[in-house]
């Protein structure tokens, strides 16, 4: 593997869980505020309509991150696609495109 490659990989290998990561905490922070939001409400004892434009909002902002964490989620997958078809982070070499049958048993054995 180049040094660029390497270096790349080592770069997605850090970025994609860290991204995961944030939007799961960003989302963790979105819904206690929806939580707290709702408790202030029934605290008060405001009319329910009080605030349900915000409250709508959160939950609208709420949703694209879960969207947004379903986005990732599927780069990371697409990622690891790449990877693999181009033993990107693989300790063995790549197999030659046109592989032999007989290559072919060896690398089922091997794989």
């Amino acid at each position: 593997m180049s040094f660029e490659i390497e270096k790349v990989t080592d770069q997605l290998s850090y970025e994609v869980p860290q991204t995961e990561a944030a939007i799961d905490q960003a989302l963790v922070s979105v819904s206690n505020l929806m939580s707290t939001l709702v408790q202030a409400r029934l605290n008060t004892g405001v009319p329910a309509m009080t605030g349900q434009v915000a409250i709508r909002r959160l939950a609208s902002a709420q949703k694209a991150l879960v969207d947004a964490s379903s986005d990732v989620l599927r780069v990371h997958g697409e990622l690891k696609k790449i990877g693999t078809e181009h033993c990107i982070g693989d300790l063995h070499e790549c197999p030659p495109a046109q592989a032999s049958a007989k290559d072919a048993a060896i690398l089922s054995i091997v794989v």
